[in-house]
Formats: structure tokens, sequence, C-alpha cells
């Protein structure tokens, strides 16, 4: 990529709001042939609403595109799609109840006549499977498969489409290392072949990775355009969040208590009716952090849903401070002081259709503080979530305003608000700084620590090595439902990690 040729995309002096919150405010961005272009920022900067309008998502309120020359005005994403443009969201466009086939097929219009031409699209997808190394089976229906396995289905539908602009919006947050890797390949070919993405990430080292240049996003400005060979990581984070940001948490060193959270002999059938989980025991104790990594699709969620009370064991249980939870009942895990931090926060960790008050106090509703004599007390409601709203710098036209109106990463911060507001006695949280930017990231971590201190017991569940390594006492690892082994973390090294991730025991 060099500067003399002309971009396929020039988007000039675009502006957005949303009420009163100016989401994109007279932002330039150019995209060249050929190139992987990072777009930086933390939540709530305007990244993705920006792509959203390239992608006719929605309309800008000011501000003019053109692609390869040819100004336009996308109303709708068909017509973004019809000019070469695929975006794959953050939150996945696939339809549950139908096959990956189907959801790849959806919209291309091939067929024979009056029928689609159904192993053609076989044949053509399997192809590209082959090709950029995204296996998976064509015949599994969506709601059966992990976050990381849509993930590779959406990937797999902006392929089939032949794209030659791509918009990737946080693509690595459900992939494992291994499957990061391939992924690069992926994008590396695609540009080989003139193709050009831009690359929304929070994963600075990624950014470093696979990026040509970086554009910073702050508060609906662009505050930066930097060469990726001409900055690092450090300069990056600082640029993205307008400060200093702390290169390393300090973790201080606490007495473990009694034990906790107990997960004793879990065996579970997955939706499939497949064995997920087999004879799982785990320990937490009071002001131990657990760290379990696993690649996508080993049992973590359906162990999560067992232990929200969401799926029924098939044998074994879950004890919390010795009491055993009720099986597929949720209302027994918060009523056990259990704090849950579901990976999927659009489909079972929020109501987006709620307010950010609303979802704020979603559990506690009820409680004698917030409703007496049947009367939910406004004052003291919006007080409580006024002061969560600030301390975990939720970016939000205030609590009225509704929760799908947030960016990815504030919707997460609401739910981590929520489930830390108890003082929980356990917390089991699967991939709580997925989508996060650094800065986000940073205060997730240290409020993580923060209860550790004051005597949590906490299951972290992630696939992100960097975050089991940074925050735990203790590393096990999953593996076709089963755990591979476990090490005190002072012990543990990556090799040793990565090789329990592909089923090798030593």
């Amino acid at each position: 990529m060099t500067d003399v040729q002309a971009p396929v995309v020039r988007m000039c002096s675009i502006t957005k709001y949303f009420l009163d919150l100016g989401a994109n405010k007279s932002i330039d961005f150019d995209l060249y042939p050929g190139e992987i272009c990072a777009l930086l920022g933390e939540n709530g900067a305007g990244k993705t609403t920006l792509m959203n309008i390239l992608f006719g998502y929605y309309a800008c309120d000011e501000g003019e595109i053109f692609i390869n020359g040819e100004r336009i005005l996308p109303s709708a994403p068909r017509d973004a799609i019809a000019r070469g443009i695929g975006m794959i969201q953050q939150h996945f466009a696939l339809v549950p109840s139908q096959t990956v086939l189907e959801n790849i097929m959806i919209g291309t219009e091939t067929g024979k006549g009056l029928f689609l031409d159904v192993k053609g699209a076989r044949a053509k997808l399997l192809r590209l499977q082959e090709r950029f190394g995204l296996q998976i089976d064509p015949e599994a229906k969506v709601w059966t498969l992990s976050v990381g396995e849509q993930q590779k289905v959406e990937i797999l539908k902006a392929l089939y489409r032949d794209v030659s602009i791509l918009i990737m919006d946080e693509p690595t947050a459900v992939l494992a290392p291994a499957e990061i890797s391939e992924l690069f390949k992926t994008l590396r070919i695609l540009v080989q072949e003139g193709r050009s993405i831009v690359f929304i990430s929070h994963k600075l080292n990624e950014v470093m990775a696979i990026s040509d240049r970086v554009v910073v996003l702050r508060n609906g400005r662009v505050v930066s355009l930097k060469r990726t060979a001409e900055t690092s990581v450090r300069e990056l984070a600082n640029l993205m969040v307008g400060r200093d940001v702390l290169e390393r948490l300090v973790k201080k060193k606490v007495e473990q208590g009694r034990p906790v959270l107990e997960i004793a002999g879990i065996n579970a059938l997955n939706d499939k009716r497949l064995k997920a989980v087999r004879d799982l025991n785990l320990t937490v104790r009071q002001s131990e952090i657990l760290g379990l990594a696993g690649i996508s699709g080993n049992g973590q969620k359906e162990l999560v849903e067992i232990l929200f009370g969401m799926r029924k064991p098939s044998s074994g249980e879950v004890r919390i401070d010795g009491v055993a939870l009720e099986a597929g009942h949720p209302s027994s895990a918060i009523r056990l002081g259990m704090a849950r931090i579901p990976e999927d926060r659009m489909g079972t960790g929020l109501m987006t259709d709620l307010t950010v008050e609303e979802n704020l106090i979603l559990e506690d509703h009820n409680s004698p503080e917030f409703r007496r004599w049947g009367v939910l007390n406004a004052r003291k409601i919006r007080q409580f979530t006024d002061s969560l709203i600030r301390a975990f710098d939720i970016k939000t036209a205030g609590g009225d305003a509704a929760a799908r109106s947030l960016s990815g990463g504030n919707l997460q911060k609401v739910m981590v608000a929520r489930e830390l507001a108890g003082r929980p006695a356990a917390i089991v949280a699967s991939q709580p700084t997925r989508g996060l930017d650094v800065g986000a990231m940073e205060n997730i971590h240290q409020r993580l620590l923060k209860e550790s201190e004051r005597g949590a017991a906490i299951l972290l569940i992630s696939e992100d090595l960097d975050e089991v390594f940074t925050l735990s006492d203790r590393i096990a690892v999953i593996y076709e439902g089963e755990i591979m082994g476990e090490v005190p973390a002072h012990e543990a090294s990556r090799e040793k990690i990565g090789l329990w991730m592909s089923g090798v025991r030593q």
C-alpha cells in the first residue's frame, strides 16, 4: 500500500448524533487498496458507528462517502454489499434456527430457476473452508454452535460473497491463539489479492502484528493517524484513552480462606445431546482467582450454564458455601450470592430493550432498598445507578437511555457493574473483558482483584491467556469437557498451558 494510490474508501466530515450524544464529529477516514487499517478507540469512541454508516446501517447527519471515487449514499446494507463491502459485526447477524450453510447462502440469490443451488453452495463453502482453514460443519444449526464457531460462520459468510472491502469489528475476541494465527493468514491472503480490510480491535499486540496503518478515535473525533511500523503498543494505548495506562496490575498477596465455590463430579450434555462436560471437579477458595483456560467449544458454555442455573447437569452438583445450587433455577445462584458474568451479554446478560437503569437493577428491583409497599423508590434507584455509571465509566446519554443504544463494550460494563455491586461470595466471570478497550479492561481487572482481596472466590473462564496469567492464582485447562491439569499460576508456562489446551497431557 502506498499513499499515491487513490483510496477505495473516502469518508469526509462524517458526523452522527444520537439525541445529544455525538458519536462521530466531522471524521475523515480513508482506506487504500491492499491494506489493513486498524481503527482504534475506547468503547463508545465512535468506531462501530463510523463503520455502520459505511455499511448502510445508519445514515450520517453530515458528510460524504466515496467508494472507488464514486460518491454514494448507502441507505441499507444491501447497497454496501452490492459495492463489494462486507461487515462482520461484533454481535453476530445469524439466524439461530438455520444451518451454517443456510446462513451463508442468505441473500446470495444463487439458484437454478426457482430453486436454490444448495449443492453448488455447499461445494463453494467447503472450498473456502479448505482454503482459509475455517472448518465447521455446514449442516450444524447455528444455535448449537459456540460463540467462537459462530464467529467463523460470519467470516465465511463475508468470504462467500467475495467482498473487496471487509470491515471486521473485534474479529479475534472469541478466537483462541491458534485460531487467531489462522485468521491472520487468511487476512494476509486477502490483502495480497488486492482486498482492503478495516480491523477494529482492542488487542494492541494484534494491531501491531497485522495492520499497515492505525487510525485512533477518541470522543467521536480522529486524534491520530499512524503507520504501524512507526508506533508502539504503549503509544497507541495512551492515544486511545488520553492518559498513561498502567502497564502492569498490582496483584496483592492475599491469604486464601475456606472453599466457597465447589464443582463436584459434573457431567452434562450439549444441545446436540453429546457429552460436553465429563466428571469435572473444581474448587475455588475465598480470595482466590482460578483461571479456567481453553479453546472455545470445549465445554465452557455448558459449564457456565450449569453454574448459572440455566442447564441441568446429568450428574454432580455445585455448592456455594456448602449449600447445593438448585439445578436449572437461575434464582438459586443469585440467592446464594453468586455474581454471574456471561460471555453472551446480548443473549443472556442484559435486556437491551430496557433502559441502562433498569438493567442495572434487574436482579435487585424487588429488594427493600428499591421497593417499599410495592412502589419503586425512583430517587434511590437513580442515586444507585448514577454511582455505578460513574464508577465503571459507562458512556451513555443517561440512566434512562435504552441499553441497545450503547456500544458493545459499554454494555459489558453495565453487566459487570450490576453483578459486582452486591458484594458476592462467588463470581463466575466468562470472558469478562471480551471486546473492551485497554482502559476499560484495566478497570475491570482492578475490580476483580479488589473483589478477590475482599474475599470473593472467583472462577475466571477466559480464552485470553494474557488475562488468565495476569489475574489468576491458579490455572486449570479444560479440553473436551475434562480438566487436563491444574497448576499454580507462578509455576505455569504458556507452553504447558498451550499443550493442555490442545489436548496433550505432559
